[in-house]
């Protein structure tokens, strides 16, 4: 996983967000069936987020782009949670984990800030 970019924008960094669940991919893959099961829902999830925001920049309106960066939100969320019962579970010894959930974390604000402002705008 490479070091975060603080000033990427959110299309960017939700990409590489991405990028690096699927490399973290490699290493699960080789677990047991109930790690597997869980994995494939943290790369379900934490690709979506990007594909969402992608699927946002393109909105036909104000509120298509919002409901977009909802869903990229609750995605970012629910890949949120995988990680930590991942990381809780004590399964898998991966030190990227820790960087995935501050990164997932600050995705979600971030995203958050932006349906917020959206919102703003919109009235």
């Amino acid at each position: 996983m490479k070091k975060v970019d603080k000033n990427q924008n959110i299309v960017e960094r939700t990409f590489h967000f991405a990028l690096d669940i699927l490399k973290l991919s490699v290493i699960l893959d080789e677990k047991s069936s109930s790690q597997r099961i869980i994995f494939k829902q943290i790369i379900r999830s934490g690709t979506s987020v990007g594909a969402n925001i992608e699927e946002g920049q393109a909105a036909e309106s104000k509120a298509d782009f919002i409901h977009k960066y909802s869903i990229a939100l609750k995605e970012a969320r629910e890949a949120k949670y995988w990680l930590k019962l991942l990381s809780a579970s004590n399964l898998v010894e991966v030190t990227q984990l820790d960087l995935l959930i501050n990164e997932s974390d600050e995705i979600c604000r971030i995203i958050a800030q932006i349906i917020i402002n959206a919102r703003k705008k919109k009235e």
